[in-house]
């Protein structure tokens, strides 16, 4: 409750009718309120001197002064649980008088949003800001520029508190003015935050890509960039097995960067198609956050099964076909659910092959479309030529690694070869 001392020197600062006198008067009186109180008291006594300011009898002329100068020594108090109390109960002594005082609402708010983001109270200070008027109705002009960085910023405390639904609408709405915002950072953020949703949203490919983005982009420290080539690496490692995946991990495999990564082993392992044991797996799932180690519908984890898929396809360059019992044994899984994954990743095209349910067996035939369709001769040849082909395209890897590893050594061999 305020001082009954406060509240009678603001009481007869309201009916002073000297503009300046009473000015005078009120810079006075919040210079005694911030030296004289503290906590909770200094708190009340703010707020009831937001009130007294604000009173029909001073006027909107004398009051926006008045509240400017509230404004910044509100901005320096530096007890937080102070500037949450009475900027919150500000906002509402303002809110009915919004139309006069947009500037000061939206400064006030601002405030109020650094302190509960201090307090790590990241959904207060996103529903604050989305009460920032940035559509004025009073001639104030609202850039897209300052737009972005509240849409942004409210984007980001929602995905601090784990909801991605929420940031979405306010990425949103920054995407249908991002190309007008000349603002750097903000537009970095933007970046960042789409990779970010389309994790936490198991939207594996599309979050490796934007990270992939984000960590080619200059302006940004190199540590940082190195770590979002990790969350790209990541996420292209969690992403459904197939083609778009592969391609993905293609560019993350040639990219120099990767070999300073904690990623770079079962990256390198995945892109060369190799079986990934138990060990790896418990290895890279440490460093996975907790969206990423969720349970999906069948009761494995997202990292389960995209290393049961990728395990499933490596398998499928070692074998041309291969007993259903044996394929669980090598996934880890029984025989039901490896013939279960085999028939989605064909179905989907991810994999090619069939299964032979009479036998018992999948049958692994690489290069082709739809299995079901070529002829045994057609097979074979084109079995074949995916030999050769996976064969070239393994001593093209291994030329590349030595000429990465051995520099001195690979151009002596050059200069021997074109000289003979």
């Amino acid at each position: 409750m305020a001082s009954s001392q406060i509240t009678s020197q603001l009481s007869q600062l309201e009916t002073t009718s000297n503009p300046q006198q009473r000015s005078d008067g009120y810079l006075s009186a919040l210079d005694n309120i911030i030296t004289s109180f503290s906590g909770s008291d200094l708190s009340a006594n703010l707020i009831a001197y937001v009130q007294s300011i604000l009173a029909d009898s001073i006027g909107v002329i004398h009051s926006r002064p008045l509240l400017s100068n509230f404004v910044e020594t509100y901005r320096k108090l530096s007890n937080n649980d102070v500037k949450i109390e009475a900027g919150a109960a500000a906002v509402d002594v303002l809110a009915p008088k919004i139309v006069s005082y947009e500037q000061h609402d939206t400064d006030l708010k601002n405030i109020l949003a650094n302190a509960y983001e201090q307090d790590e109270d990241f959904t207060n200070s996103a529903k604050t800001l989305q009460t920032i008027v940035l559509d004025s109705s009073q001639g104030r002009t609202v850039s897209d520029d300052d737009k972005a960085r509240v849409w942004m910023r409210i984007c980001r405390c929602y995905l601090e508190e784990d909801d991605p639904t929420n940031a979405l609408s306010h990425l949103n709405k920054v995407k249908n003015v991002i190309h007008s915002v000349t603002d750097q950072t903000t537009r970095l953020q933007f970046q960042l935050s789409q990779a970010r949703i389309n994790d936490s949203q198991r939207n594996f490919l599309d979050a490796s890509a934007s990270y992939l983005a984000l960590s080619n982009d200059q302006i940004i420290d190199e540590e940082e960039r190195l770590q979002a080539l990790s969350a790209s690496i990541t996420c292209a490692v969690l992403a459904p097995a197939g083609p778009l995946r592969a391609r993905q991990l293609g560019k993350l495999y040639k990219d120099d960067r990767a070999t300073s990564t904690p990623e770079h082993s079962i990256l390198e392992k995945i892109f060369l198609d190799r079986l990934l044991s138990p060990s790896e797996v418990a290895a890279f799932a440490a460093g996975l956050k907790e969206h990423q180690l969720a349970k999906t519908s069948d009761g494995s984890t997202v990292l389960d099964k995209a290393v049961l898929e990728h395990n499933l396809l490596a398998t499928s360059r070692l074998y041309q076909n291969i007993p259903l019992a044996s394929l669980g044994a090598l996934l880890g899984v029984d025989a039901d659910r490896a013939e279960s994954y085999a028939a989605a990743m064909i179905e989907s095209n991810r994999l090619s092959g069939s299964i032979d349910q009479m036998e018992g067996t999948v049958h692994f035939f690489p290069g082709a479309l739809d299995a079901r369709s070529v002829d045994l001769e057609t097979r074979g040849l084109r079995s074949w030529e995916g030999n050769v082909q996976g064969l070239a395209e393994e001593v093209e890897r291994v030329t590349t690694l030595l000429q990465r590893e051995e520099a001195g050594w690979y151009e002596s061999a050059q200069g021997t070869a074109m000289a003979a």
